[in-house]
């Protein structure tokens, strides 16, 4: 008989919430002097600097294949890719690695920012420089640049990778 007394209850309420619709409001909020909310303020963005703007220029032709004196998402070489992204900076820079390597001022490899130039001599029979590279990143003592790699087209590496810390050469600075 109880359980009778309860499931009737139940389907009573249920009933009765069927019959009647059901209304909802919302009041508008007002403000109260002791109560306004301070404006939200937005973070100021980070300012880019001339660095930011080229190493973004060479980036987007990341996973380009290598292409000897090529300047074109058709195939690059390492001065080609620097070439064209200060190019497209308003920064003029030679063709070649080994007269990019003439300009701005030598800095030490401990002193490298976003930016600099890395030199490097790559082959054995040449006596002079024949790559180059920019800086993207210092974190952690580890230099990262970007570059087009005759093998892997244009990619982002490292100075702690043997190959490319037994060829580097200097490091210049432009910007």
């Amino acid at each position: 008989m109880l359980i009778c007394l309860v499931a009737s209850c139940g389907s009573s309420k249920k009933k009765a919430a069927q019959r009647q619709p059901r209304k909802i409001t919302v009041a508008a909020r007002t403000n109260t002097p002791h109560r306004e909310r301070a404006p939200v303020r937005k973070r100021p963005s980070a300012k880019r600097s001339k660095a930011d703007d080229v190493i973004d220029s060479a980036l987007k032709f990341s996973g380009t294949r290598y292409k000897y004196g090529g300047t074109t998402k058709k195939g690059m070489d390492c001065s080609g890719l620097l070439y064209v992204a200060f190019g497209e900076n308003n920064i003029k820079l030679p063709r070649t690695s080994y007269h990019m390597a003439e300009e701005g001022r030598t800095i030490r490899k401990s002193s490298v920012a976003k930016g600099d130039l890395l030199f490097f001599k790559t082959s054995k029979r040449s006596k002079r420089i024949n790559h180059v590279g920019m800086v993207v990143s210092v974190k952690n003592n580890e230099i990262k640049f970007v570059h087009a790699s005759s093998s892997r087209g244009v990619m982002v590496s490292s100075l702690r990778e043997g190959y490319w810390s037994s060829a580097f050469i200097k490091a210049t600075r432009i910007l």
